[in-house]
């Protein structure tokens, strides 16, 4: 089978005929270019990245079928569908087919009907596929290239580990000659390094695309009383939004409060049969909800490219979860918001679900498991109460350095203002020293009771009123010293071990804070709501006298994808709306220079919104 060298191929022309893009996001092209090379290669791409164009061009450009591998149903229907609305034959195997659509579809491939076929790991390793449709593809009209997409799953390392990911080296071992190309949009190298042994990659041309997306703003708020007022502010807008939360009972809640505030807000979460998942999924894919609020259950392979603000109303599992999660917002480039919410009832909640992780038939506690899992839970704290740069310190995850600060971050916008508390310091610290002497250890939410003078029955039955620290705090909050405990635990000014329940114990540093020999500088807490400084996405994209047109585009497009039972962004990405709007082609000429107009959606829909744009722009 002769491959086009990469040489050989105006890939320009290419993108812009088959995909209707004018030129490649950073990165693509290398990739594309190794792919039509025929190497094995890895490669590491953030959400909203462009990683699937990275093997559907080359998929296009070349002879034979490109088999994918994905793990969700989603994932694969969604790419289907917006390959086929460009005019490329593409189509999916998975469980949601009858059997009789299962062999028409397999016959089609092997009569070259399919330029792109994607399939679950477990459905390639049945034996009956394995040994006996495979085999006929690769003798037949001939396979280009295994993809094996979100290939951090191979990884015990990764985030979403799948044991079926592991057997997927049999196709290099049964198929040595044909590439393996590997997709996914974390990696920290670790786990790179896994992905290339276990798919026994040969040589791999490795791709490490930055992890910075500037369109995206991080910001982190207090969670107070009044956040469910600022999002409901927020879902009232007319953009897309998710909402994460950690419990199914949080998601129920705020859905059916959102609902009854007149939003249309759908929930999510693994409670919820399988039908009905799929039917609130495909609510939010099609604009018929604006607002999803869901648990970690949702969101893997889900392409909506417009979300424009991603919440996360309760902590996060993990930092590299978090960059996950909220990367969901802005696929299509345009600015988009990230919000995380947090309090001290948060992170009490995180250590109550570390401490679940036992054994299930000893009930004795999993220490490597919980060691790691409160390590994860100070990175994601260590995040949310810094003041550096936001970007930066995501970055710094994945091995990454940010030059300077990335001024879409409410620390680079607005810098809090740090404050000496090096006496409270050495007050908390002088508490546990006192208590050390007796012998007793205590967790923070105690030792912070005999600072502020509690008149608790505990507190007194322990004797601890007569302690010479006992009340020398009481004209601090409770908040304010929770502030102190935890900028000591995150500086590591203070030690925290389990006695059955978290305790604190001083260390090496905190006698160096007693002595008077080290400062203990706290941040001030961020405010609640928007910043002035922020700027609302979408609020810039059309100009008011416009919006009138850009709304009958968006009617058109709504329109058009319920006919064809398509998401509306399969259509058009808002982008495309908004260059409709700025250009106002008259012509199908001009419309075919629209940024996301290929050949195929140029035939399709052309003439249909340039009749739109004529007619709202007749004088009336």
């Amino acid at each position: 089978m002769t491959q086009p060298t990469p040489d050989d191929v105006d890939l320009a022309a290419a993108l812009k005929s088959r995909f209707g893009f004018s030129s490649f996001r950073p990165g693509q092209e290398a990739v594309v270019r190794d792919a039509l090379a025929g190497r094995d290669l890895l490669a590491i791409m953030p959400t909203g990245g462009g990683k699937s164009l990275c093997f559907q061009l080359p998929a296009v450009l070349q002879p034979g079928i490109t088999l994918v591998i994905s793990p969700l149903i989603a994932l694969m229907q969604d790419q289907v569908r917006l390959l086929q609305d460009n005019g490329i034959a593409a189509t999916y195997i998975n469980s949601s087919l009858e059997p009789n659509e299962v062999g028409a579809r397999l016959r089609g491939a092997a009569q070259g009907e399919y330029k792109l076929l994607y399939l679950a790991p477990e459905r390639l390793l049945q034996s009956g596929f394995f040994d006996g449709v495979l085999k006929r593809l690769v003798a037949g009209r001939g396979v280009n290239a295994f993809v094996i997409d979100e290939a951090h799953c191979v990884s015990e390392w990764g985030h979403d580990f799948r044991p079926e990911y592991r057997q997927l080296a049999a196709l290099r071992h049964r198929h040595p000659n044909i590439p393996v190309l590997a997709f996914t949009a974390t990696a920290t190298p670790r786990v790179r390094d896994d992905i290339i042994n276990q798919l026994a990659l040969h040589e791999p041309a490795v791709h490490v695309a930055s992890f910075n997306r500037p369109n995206l703003y991080y910001g982190v708020r207090p969670k107070n009383k009044r956040t469910y007022d600022e999002l409901l502010t927020r879902a009232r807008e007319q953009s897309a939004g998710i909402v994460y939360c950690l419990s199914r009972k949080r998601v129920d809640e705020l859905a059916l409060q959102l609902q009854s505030d007149g939003v249309a807000a759908l929930p999510y979460h693994a409670g919820l049969d399988a039908e009905q998942r799929r039917r609130n999924q495909e609510a939010f894919i099609r604009d018929d909800a604006r607002v999803i609020v869901a648990t970690i259950a949702f969101g893997m392979g889900i392409n909506k490219p417009d979300v424009r603000w991603v919440i996360h109303y309760d902590l996060p599992r993990t930092l590299e979860s978090y960059y996950q999660e909220s990367g969901r917002a802005g696929r299509d480039g345009d600015p988009a918001e990230c919000i995380l919410y947090f309090s001290a009832a948060d992170i009490r909640t995180a250590e109550f679900l570390i401490q679940q992780k036992v054994d299930p038939d000893t009930g004795e506690p999993l220490a490597d498991e919980q060691r790691l899992a409160r390590q994860q839970l100070r990175q994601v704290l260590n995040y949310a109460e810094s003041t550096e740069c936001r970007r930066g310190i995501q970055l710094r995850y994945f091995g990454e350095v940010l030059n300077g600060s990335c001024w879409n971050c409410d620390n680079c916008r607005s810098p809090r203002q740090l404050q000496d508390r090096t006496i409270e310091a050495q007050q908390f610290l002088s508490c546990i020293a006192r208590l050390a002497q007796r012998r007793e250890r205590f967790g923070a939410a105690y030792l912070i009771d005999i600072l502020r003078g509690s008149q608790s029955q505990r507190l007194i039955d322990n004797g601890h009123a007569q302690l010479s620290v006992y009340g020398i705090g009481k004209h601090h909050s409770i908040e304010t010293w929770r502030g102190v405990a935890r900028a000591l635990l995150h500086q590591g000014l203070v030690q925290e071990t389990q006695d059955g329940y978290p305790v604190l114990s001083l260390n090496a540093l905190s006698w160096e804070v007693l002595r008077g020999e080290r400062k203990v500088q706290i941040a001030d807490a961020p405010p609640s709501g928007r910043r002035k400084s922020e700027t609302r996405p979408g609020a810039e994209d059309v100009h008011v006298a416009d919006q009138p047109l850009f709304d009958r585009l968006r009617a058109l497009r709504k329109r058009l994808a319920d006919q064809s039972g398509v998401p509306p962004y399969v259509i058009f990405h808002d982008a495309t709306l908004r260059e409709m709007v700025r250009r106002a082609p008259a012509s199908l000429e001009e419309f075919a220079a629209i940024p996301g107009v290929g050949q195929a959606k140029l035939a399709r829909y052309g003439q249909l919104f340039t009749d739109e744009i004529r007619s709202a722009r007749a004088p009336v």
